[in-house]
This record gives structure tokens, sequence and C-alpha cells, in this order.
């Protein structure tokens, strides 16, 4: 079955890059109200192609938001598993439109590369699942397993109704597992295995003196200066050596076992100095630089501002001082207790002279891990092979992509990251492209994939 498929979809495949062509053209932005119809003419366009291909249920639910597209093939029976396929078909802003090289939503070809908004992140993605399923329909009438596809318009700007959906709607798109290509490989034809994500959770604080900017010479000296209050309490967070100084934080996190630091180890490393600009890098004592990305919690300053910001020197003690921070988290840490834990620390070392105002992050995520040694990541890991010619390796990502958190506690079954995605896709930034070789072995490793947990 999967010679044919892989047939049919190289030798139709000049026709399947306009149809992906056309689908890039919609400027489906979904946080700018502007493009209130352009989102729901792609939503339209993965309901058409659904219903194309054979779907025997297609449907556009509306939203308190943008729609998300349901789709159902159950022809493959009962014996057979049922896969959850999770996509976007929301896109960023192209802005600034002036550093593009081409038109962000007129797709171009250049140097084996597709140009355009989405392209990698996530329509292009997408549209490689979707043309996988045509393929099998087109030459055998019918799909290796059973498919239930969800593609929303929202993850963009943080998948704002899908969690109540996948909730309310738990009997419809329950199934035996899910699979989602919202992510990338480690290097440009380096197979790679995402088995666990970070979690994520933060907190804006503000500290206030003075009711509004003071004279530094004639009340320095008199009054708590907030911008040096902030400095000492965020320098309360972390010790020199990059541990986390807030009591309880790594209560529960799991210890990086040998045989998971050997498969992080095995990761192709990256070249830091030509990547961040920095000159050398700092982890937490104990850990590598990739072990502590990968496996191990972090807290970061996002942002900080207060006082003057103008040219010059303006001799003030400014009235407030804020800053941003957020944490990554991983297995064996609770987002909420974690809020609890970092209010808990900015309260007792706050300084006196200086009231402290904090803001929850109201969006928060739990981490995610699946075993490497899955029966299901093991057939990824080997339809990968097939397809790009390379071992796989396996990694835990520093980033969070929440639904798969909630596809885990909502429906306790693995999800399966299958991404194509590239290092230099430049994702959400001007030229975001995707390399057409991941994209035809890319939907090589999908026609593998399918024909081989249709067993499992």
């Amino acid at each position: 079955m999967s010679e044919k498929a892989l047939t049919y979809l190289q030798e139709n495949n000049e026709i399947l890059l306009k149809k992906l062509a056309a689908f890039l053209s919609i400027p489906s932005v979904s946080t700018d109200s502007i493009h209130k119809k352009d989102v729901g003419a792609a939503a339209n366009f993965v309901a058409d192609y659904l219903t194309e291909i054979g779907f025997e249920t297609v449907e556009v639910q509306q939203t308190k938001g943008h729609p998300l597209v349901y789709g159902e093939w159950k022809g493959a029976g009962n014996d057979a598993p049922t896969v959850l396929f999770y996509g976007h078909y929301d896109v960023q802003p192209a802005d600034p439109i002036e550093l593009w090289d081409s038109e962000p939503f007129q797709p171009e070809i250049r140097d084996g590369r597709l140009y355009a908004r989405g392209s990698s992140d996530d329509k292009g993605q997408v549209f490689m699942h979707l043309a996988v399923f045509e393929a099998f329909m087109k030459t055998e009438g019918k799909l290796p397993i059973n498919v239930k596809v969800c593609v929303e318009g929202e993850e963009e700007i943080g998948s704002e109704n899908l969690y109540e959906i996948l909730e309310e709607k738990k009997e419809q798109f329950e199934a035996d597992f899910a699979v989602i290509s919202d992510s990338g490989m480690v290097d440009s034809g380096q197979p790679t295995i995402l088995y666990g994500l970070k979690g994520f959770t933060g907190l804006e604080f503000t500290l206030t003196g003075p009711s509004s900017d003071l004279h530094s010479g004639i009340y320095g000296g008199a009054v708590r200066n907030p911008a040096m209050a902030m400095a000492h309490l965020l320098s309360s967070l972390k010790d020199d050596n990059e541990v986390i100084q807030v009591a309880g934080f790594y209560d529960g996190v799991e210890d990086l076992e040998q045989e998971e630091r050997q498969l992080i180890k095995e990761v192709p490393g990256e070249d830091y100095s030509k990547s961040t600009g920095v000159k050398e890098t700092v982890s937490e004592q104990g850990y590598t630089a990739k072990e502590h990305t990968m496996a191990r919690p972090t807290l970061e300053i996002n942002g900080l501002f207060g006082g003057y910001q103008g040219e010059g020197t303006k001799t003030i003690i400014p009235s407030s001082a804020t800053a941003k921070l957020t944490c990554r988290l991983v297995p064996g840490q609770e987002p909420n207790r974690i809020q609890d834990l970092l209010v808990s620390h900015l309260e007792n070392n706050v300084l006196s002279g200086v009231t402290l105002d904090i803001k929850r992050e109201p969006l928060s995520a739990k981490a995610y891990k699946v075993d490497p040694n899955h029966p299901l990541i093991k057939k990824a890991a080997s339809s990968y092979t097939k397809a790009f010619g390379k071992e796989s390796v396996f990694v835990r990502m520093g980033g969070s992509i929440p639904v798969v958190e909630w596809i885990d506690s909502i429906y306790h079954m693995p999800v399966v990251l299958l991404g194509f995605g590239t290092p230099e896709d430049r994702l959400h930034s001007p030229n975001e492209s995707f390399p057409l070789e991941n994209f035809h072995k890319g939907m090589e490793t999908l026609v593998h994939y399918w024909e081989a947990v249709k067993e499992i």
C-alpha cells in the first residue's frame, strides 16, 4: 500500500505544491481582527480539502473566537487504532513587511526552499498530512488506520478556546494516540524524535515607592529606590551557579538518569556562539547546556523596566520598577504551585520601603514527556530513518506546546510529535521558509508511519 501512496505523491508533486501555495496565500493572521475573514477562508480550505479527500465527517465548528475544523474517517474498522491529528491553520503577523525578500503571502520557491508565512509553522506541515491522506485514499480507497483531524485557528494566540472544546466534546475527539507536526529537527536532514516538552508559568511584579519620581539629590538616602530594591529582589532568585533559590522549586523534579543523559549527548551540539553571539554558555551546576535546556527547569527574567529611559541622565529616584519572569518546567512540577512558591519568595525577600504588586501569568501548562521506548515512538524513529536515511536522535525541548499537555491530561493518551521543520526556517520572523526536501521526505515518513502503526 505504501508504495502506491509514495508513487502518487511523486507523480502529483507539482499539483500538491500549487495547492499548498493556495493555502499559504490566505493571510490567516489570528491576532488581527482585520483578517477575520481570511482566518475563516483558511478554515474552509482545510474543510474543503478533507471533503475532497473523502473524510466521512467534516465540520467547521464555531468557537468564541476562530473556527476549528474537525474531520473523521473510521473506515479502517474497529480493530484498527484511531489517531487524532492536531495542527493549526492560523499564522503570525508578517510584520515587519519591509524585511521580507518576497511577499509573505505570495509563496515563492528559492534555493530549494518555499518562502511564505506559515510555510513551516504550521500550514506546510498540516498540508503534508492532508496530502498523505489524499495519496492513500486516491490509490487504495482507504487509510491504514482510523483518523480524526483537529485543525484550529487560534494556536498563535494561545489556543484560547481549544481546551474547553476538547473537554466538552471528549467523546468526539477521543482516540488511541495523537500526532502533532508543529515542531522541527535539531539540524537539517537529521530525524528528530521530540519526546518531551517543558511546562510554563510566570509572573509580572511591580515595586512601588514614592508617589512620583523624586529628585535624587534631595531625597536620595531618605527613601528606598524601587529600582535598587528590584535589583536586590531579582538577584535573590538564582545563585552564581544558575541554581534557583526559590524554596521548594525543585521538589518533585525527576533525576536525569544516565540513559537519558546518553540520549541527550548523542544530539548534535549547537554552536551557541554562532547561533546566539554569546562567548560562553552557562548552565545549572552539574549539567551541560544541552541537559539544562532540554531536561532541567529554568527561571528567566523576560523584561525589566523603570525610571528614566531617554538619552543622557535624569537624576531621579523612580517611583516604581517592574519585572516580568517566566519558568520552564519539567515533569513533577505543578505550574500553579510554582507560581505560589515564586509569590512567597518575592513577598519574603522584598525590602522595606516599597510595596509589591504581583500579576500571575494566566496561561500556564504542565510539562509533557513520553517514554522514548514506547512502541509508537520507536515506529516514528524507524519511519524517519526510512525516509531520511539517518538514525533518529531523541530530544526534549525547552519550549512549551500547551495542547500537548491538554490532550495528555484530558485523554491520557500518548502524543507523538512528528516535526519536519529546521533551525533555518525563521519561524515568526521575516522570510519564513520550509525546505522542499523535508516536504517530500516528511510525507514519505508519514506514509511509512501510518503503515507501521496500523498493527499497534
